[in-house]
């Protein structure tokens, strides 16, 4: 067959029709098939039908199932987030999901561990070769001059440290402990009692292993069923797990849990709109039953309960922090492939990278709180 004759034949097969999503995306900057780092590369083409049918979810998966490709997913994701188009997902989905946080208790006491066995038992050694030495999975305090992840994380925990005012002989409860990153630096550090818990069997097992001289004491439990008494209080990176309909419980607790003239830091992952619904795809594949709060949400569950004294918002520095957790994902990856395969690899990828291009949107946020135990004369008491 001659080069014009195999043109013609293989024409049809390189034409692709225009989709409203090329006009969409072009708003972003974004062209399909483009050359530029940020440009969608499609591979199957009834995927656009997909994400335009299924919002959020459909372009999840898609990626996932490997139908397209982003050189630079991180600034794909910025791009798009600025431009709101995720405006193109049908309003009834996003209606019935809210109806649904709505009507059921996603956060409830028999789903409380759901989180730790699907995403944090994922295996301590995955998280110790993505994270920074003391496994710190929250964001980092960059803007002190920290030049690397382990820096950054440091100034983070120091932040809290300072702000909780600890002294030594005091006692703080680390709500949602993690792998023991604060209460071991409190403790080293600031010469405090500390005492952890998690929904998460490995984080427990992790302190345990790590940390056996350390006067902390870490607790496989929900936290809606703790009732001891503490100096300070600290929560970071657990409230997104708590759920609208769970704010003012976990601020009782608090309140039931705090010595008179308390405090409480809380550090949490925000939104900036009150009435959204959780991103599906992350709920589906990374934090089931997720909730971001807004600042009304967060004020509201504290009312007449705690004293706001300090509200510090640093989120931009989320990019950073989980830029760096890609470089490490991404240059250990060979160790963990066999055991999680392809499909997790770029699910894991998606998950860092746009939650890195959400940040630096500023399409979500990263809050810490400071409350006071002063309220005096409350109508809506602990019960």
């Amino acid at each position: 067959m001659g080069s014009n004759q195999q043109d013609i034949v293989e024409a049809p097969v390189l034409a692709r029709r225009r989709h409203l999503l090329d006009e969409a995306l072009a708003g972003a900057g974004v062209r399909i098939n483009g050359d530029r780092p940020w440009d969608l590369q499609l591979h199957r083409e009834e995927a656009l039908d997909e994400i335009l049918a299924r919002g959020s979810l459909g372009l999840g998966e898609t990626y996932m199932l490997g139908d397209w490709d982003v050189q630079a997913l991180d600034q794909f994701f910025c791009r798009i987030l600025r431009a709101d188009l995720t405006r193109l997902v049908r309003p009834w989905r996003n209606a019935l999901r809210l109806l649904r946080s709505y009507v059921v208790n996603l956060q409830s006491r028999h789903r409380a561990f759901e989180v730790g066995e699907r995403h944090y038992d994922l295996g301590n050694d995955f998280y110790q070769a993505m994270l920074d030495p003391r496994m710190v999975y929250s964001c980092g305090y960059w803007r002190a001059g920290a030049e690397t992840l382990e820096q950054a994380q440091e100034a983070k925990l120091d932040l809290i440290c300072r702000k909780l005012g600890l002294e030594p002989g005091m006692r703080l409860l680390d709500i949602g402990c993690g792998w023991g990153s604060l209460v071991s630096y409190a403790a080293q550090h600031y010469g405090v009692e500390c005492v952890g818990v998690t929904v998460s069997r490995e984080q427990q097992a992790w302190i345990h292993q790590q940390y056996p001289d350390l006067p902390i004491s870490v607790h496989l439990q929900d936290y809606r069923s703790l009732d001891l008494k503490f100096d300070r209080i600290a929560s970071v990176g657990m409230f997104e797990h708590v759920g609208h309909r769970n704010h003012r419980t976990f601020m009782k607790v608090a309140k039931r849990c705090l010595k008179p003239d308390g405090l409480l830091l809380l550090h949490t992952i925000g939104k900036n709109q009150r009435h959204s619904a959780t991103d599906p795809w992350i709920e589906r594949y990374i934090f089931p039953n997720g909730e971001l709060p807004s600042a009304g949400q967060i004020g509201d569950a504290a009312d007449r309960l705690l004293v706001t004294e300090d509200l510090h918002n640093f989120g931009s520095d989320y990019d950073h922090t989980l830029m760096a957790w890609h470089t490490n994902f991404e240059q250990h990856w060979d160790q963990f492939a066999d055991r999680y395969g392809q499909r997790f690899y770029r699910m894991w990828r998606y998950y860092l990278l746009s939650c890195a291009g959400a940040f630096r949107a500023r399409h979500i946020q990263l809050w810490q709180w400071m409350f006071s135990d002063r309220v005096e004369g409350g109508v809506d008491r602990v019960s």
